[in-house]
């Protein structure tokens, strides 16, 4: 599990902050960075480094660890896209094809743990 430097509470309103029209720089990088420590306790290892830069990276997914050089698996996007992705209203596949999103690697996929915060189904009783 990886250590949580980011209080919850303070990841989930720098979530719905960037949701609006104009986040600040600050709201962007504890939203992305908040992403990659959910990322990395949702799918825990070693074997993929995700990378958003300038915000942050994640180690991610059980499998060899990478010690030296560039790591076998790597994802890499822009922080827009991967909020896109975190949160549903952008498919793992389509980022791919857009070539938004950059996976190289054997276990790059990571269609199985994406979205990490889908929005709430609809239902009877809930809006949509």
């Amino acid at each position: 599990m990886a250590r949580r430097r980011i209080p919850a509470q303070d990841g989930q309103s720098a979530l719905r902050a960037v949701a609006g029209a104009h986040p600040s720089t600050a709201e962007l990088a504890t939203a992305v960075r908040f992403s990659l420590e959910e990322l990395a306790d949702r799918a825990p290892g070693n074997s993929v480094e995700v990378r958003i830069p300038p915000y942050g990276v994640a180690q991610c997914v059980e499998g060899p660890r990478h010690t030296r050089g560039t790591p076998a698996n790597v994802v890499e996007t822009d922080a827009t896209t991967w909020l896109e992705l975190i949160t549903g209203s952008l498919d793992w596949s389509a980022a791919v094809a857009t070539g938004r999103v950059s996976a190289s690697g054997q276990r790059a996929d990571l269609s199985t743990v994406l979205p990490l915060f889908p929005p709430p189904a609809s239902g009877p009783g809930r809006r949509p």
